[in-house]
């Protein structure tokens, strides 16, 4: 399946297979947006680039994100989010 995630290091939205955690341009962290896959190609230009300086502002990014469920059981997430 597709996912939508957000790099805030390059200002990038990427259409990614699977759950990813690091940027395909920068390697950096990414955040997985709640956004579906076919609800982000239906928009047009200016309604994506209103979505991606949504993405840039920190507030609205953790409203827009969201974590991937089995993340949450895995040990090194607990262990991540313990510190």
């Amino acid at each position: 399946m597709m996912y939508m995630h957000y790099c805030k290091p390059c200002h990038r939205v990427h259409m990614l297979n699977g759950h990813k955690m690091t940027c395909p341009k920068c390697g950096g962290s990414i955040t997985e947006l709640r956004i579906p896959y076919m609800e982000y190609v239906s928009m047009d230009i200016d309604e994506r680039n209103a979505f991606k300086s949504r993405c840039a502002d920190d507030e609205q990014l953790k409203e827009l994100g969201t974590t991937y469920r089995m993340y949450k059981y895995s040990k090194w997430y607990k262990e991540l989010h313990s510190q």
